[in-house]
C-alpha cells in the first residue's frame, strides 16, 4: 500500500459503514471525520447533503460550497478531505480551504502529502487561487505536510470558537 497508489473519490451510498467507523474513530481525536455527521443522520441524507455542498452557489450561514472526498487505496479508506470552494468569516481566521485527515492506522506512510496534493488540485478545479491551509498550532506532523505541498506560514492565531490555536499558510 503506497501513497502513489491513493486516491479521491466521492462518498458513496455503499460507504456508510467505513465513513461512520472512521467518524468514531477520529472522535478520540476531536477531530469531525464526516463533517456534520451525527449517530442519528440518515446516510442517504447525508450523501445528498454533501452533493448539495458541491453544487450550491449559495448556502445557509454557515455552509459554504465544499467537495468532501474520501482518500482510498484499494478498497481501504484511508483518510478524508473536505475542499471549501470559497471562506467566510470563520474558515478565513481559522479553517482554511482545505481540510484533511489520516485514519492513525494508516499515518506516516506519505498518504496524507498526497491527500494535500490532490486536493489542492480539485481546490484549483473551482477556481480557488491562493489556497489557505490550517493546522493547530501544536500539530508538527500536519505543519511538515502543508510546508512541504508549498505552505508558508502567514501567522498563528487564537480560533474564533476557542478551539487551539491554529497555523494559518498560504500555498500559491
Amino acid at each position: 500500500m503506497s501513497s502513489s497508489d491513493l486516491r479521491l473519490r466521492p462518498v458513496r451510498r455503499s460507504d456508510e459503514g467505513v465513513v461512520r467507523s472512521a467518524h468514531r474513530e477520529l472522535e478520540a481525536d476531536s477531530f469531525d471525520f464526516a463533517i456534520g455527521l451525527r449517530p442519528d443522520t440518515s446516510w442517504s441524507q447525508y450523501v445528498d447533503q454533501l452533493d448539495l455542498l458541491r453544487r450550491a452557489r449559495q448556502l445557509p450561514a454557515p455552509w459554504v460550497p465544499a467537495t468532501f472526498l474520501l482518500a482510498v487505496v484499494g478498497d481501504d479508506v484511508v483518510g478524508r478531505t473536505s475542499i471549501r470552494h470559497e471562506l467566510n468569516e470563520y474558515l478565513l481566521a481559522a479553517g482554511g480551504h482545505i481540510g484533511y485527515a489520516v485514519l492513525p492506522r494508516f499515518r506516516r506512510r506519505g498518504f496524507a502529502i498526497e491527500i494535500l496534493r490532490q486536493s489542492l488540485i480539485v481546490a484549483r478545479s473551482y477556481d480557488v487561487g491562493r489556497v489557505l491551509v490550517t493546522c493547530d498550532e501544536d500539530n508538527e506532523a500536519s505543519a511538515r505536510v502543508i510546508t512541504r505541498c508549498g505552505g508558508v506560514l502567514e501567522n498563528v492565531v487564537d480560533d474564533p470558537e476557542g478551539g487551539p490555536r491554529k497555523r494559518r499558510y498560504w500555498i500559491g
